[in-house]
C-alpha cells in the first residue's frame, strides 16, 4: 500500500522493466512513467520502489537487494548469503524508508533453504551498508511493508501461510534495529492512515476487519463480517462470504474494505464498500473500478489506484 501526500512515487513492474509514476495534484486517469528501469537480464525482480527524484530504484530478487539508476548503471548490490537454490516459496521484499536513506529488506531465509531463521535487515541506501539486523520469529513466504509518514518506524508483516500472520515495527537506532512484536498471529496489516495515527486489518480467517491505534494496536473499531448483513444481495441464505485481505485507508477517516462471496448463481463474486470511521457506519457499496479484488490501492486522498491491462496504473476519484 501507498501513503499519497501531494506528490508521491510509486513503481510497477512491467513487462520486467520497472516502471517509475508521480502521484502529483494533475496525475489522473492512466498514468505515464516518468522513469523506467531495466534490471540486470539475469535478475528476477520480486519487489521494488523507486526514490522521490525517479533517479534511481531498488529491487529485491531471490538472493540479493539491488540498487539501479535510471541510466541503467548498478550502484550496489546486496547478496543474500547463502546463495538460495530455491525457487518457490519465498519472496524477499523491500521498502524505502520515509527519508530515503535507508532501505527496508525482508528475507524469508527459512523457506529459502539457508537454515536460519527470517531475517530483517536494514541497509544504506546510498551504497548498499548493512546498517542493522534482527532475526524474526517466524517461517514466512513474503512480508509487506508499510512506512510510517512521520516517526521513522516501518511495520512489516510476515505470512507463514496456513500458520498465520505476525506483525512487527521497528526503527533504526545508532544501535541497530529496535524491533517490537505485536500480540497476534491471526491479523493481516492490510494499510497505515496518511497521518499514521491508526492502521487497518482484516483477520486471517478473513471473518473481521480492525482499525487499530497506532502505535500500541489498540482496537478502536472492528467489524464483523456479519456487520454487512444485510447488503444488496448478501443475506442469511448466502452460503459463503468473507472479507478480503484488500482494501485500505481512502481518507484520513474512512476506509475500503472487500467483501467477496459465493452463491449457488454465482460461483465468486466481491463487493467493496467505504466505513466512516468517525461513525463506524458501513456505507453504500464503493465502485472502485476495478475487475479484481486486490486491483484496488486506496492511496488516503480520497483517489485510488487500478491497473491497465498492460499493467499502468489508473487513479481515480470520487465525484
Amino acid at each position: 500500500m501507498v501513503q499519497s501526500p501531494t506528490s508521491k512515487m510509486i513503481s510497477r513492474l512491467v513487462d520486467g522493466q520497472i516502471c517509475a509514476y508521480a502521484l502529483t495534484p494533475e496525475s489522473w486517469g492512466l498514468l505515464s512513467p516518468l522513469a523506467v528501469f531495466r534490471p540486470s537480464s539475469e535478475d528476477r525482480v520480486v519487489e521494488h520502489a523507486v526514490f522521490a527524484d525517479g533517479k534511481r530504484a531498488v529491487y529485491t530478487t531471490l538472493n540479493a537487494a539491488v540498487c539501479v539508476t535510471d541510466t541503467g548503471d548498478e550502484v550496489w548490490r546486496y547478496a543474500f548469503e547463502p546463495q538460495s537454490d530455491q525457487v518457490h516459496g519465498h519472496r524477499p521484499g523491500c521498502v524505502l524508508s520515509a527519508d530515503e536513506k535507508v532501505v527496508w529488506v525482508y528475507r524469508p531465509d527459512a523457506m529459502a533453504g539457508r537454515d536460519r531463521p527470517d531475517q530483517w535487515i536494514a541497509l544504506d541506501a546510498s551504497i548498499g551498508e548493512l546498517l542493522g539486523q534482527q532475526d524474526l520469529e517466524t517461517v514466512g513466504h513474503s512480508g509487506q511493508h508499510l512506512t510510517h509518514p512521520s516517526d521513522g518506524h516501518v511495520l512489516l508483516d510476515v505470512g507463514e501461510g496456513q500458520d498465520g500472520t505476525v506483525i512487527y515495527r521497528a526503527l533504526l537506532t545508532a544501535g541497530g534495529i529496535s524491533l517490537d512484536r505485536y500480540p497476534w498471529d491471526d491479523r493481516c496489516l492490510i494499510d497505515l492512515a496518511p497521518d499514521g495515527g491508526r492502521f487497518l486489518t482484516v483477520g486471517h480467517d478473513q471473518a473481521d476487519a480492525a482499525i487499530h491505534a497506532y502505535p500500541g494496536g489498540e482496537v478502536l473499531l472492528e467489524l464483523p463480517v456479519e456487520a454487512f448483513l444485510p447488503i444488496e444481495d448478501v443475506t442469511d441464505e448466502t452460503p459463503e462470504f468473507y472479507l478480503e485481505w484488500a482494501g485500505g485507508f481512502l481518507t484520513p477517516d474512512s476506509v475500503v474494505v472487500v467483501l467477496t462471496g459465493e452463491t449457488e448463481d454465482d460461483p465468486e463474486w466481491s463487493r467493496s464498500y467505504r466505513v466512516d470511521l468517525r461513525t463506524g457506519e458501513i456505507e453504500a457499496r464503493f465502485d472502485g473500478h476495478n475487475e479484481h479484488p486486490y486491483d484496488l490501492q486506496p492511496l488516503g486522498d480520497a483517489s485510488w489506484l487500478t491497473t491497465d491491462p498492460a499493467g499502468h496504473p489508473i487513479r481515480w476519484s470520487q465525484p
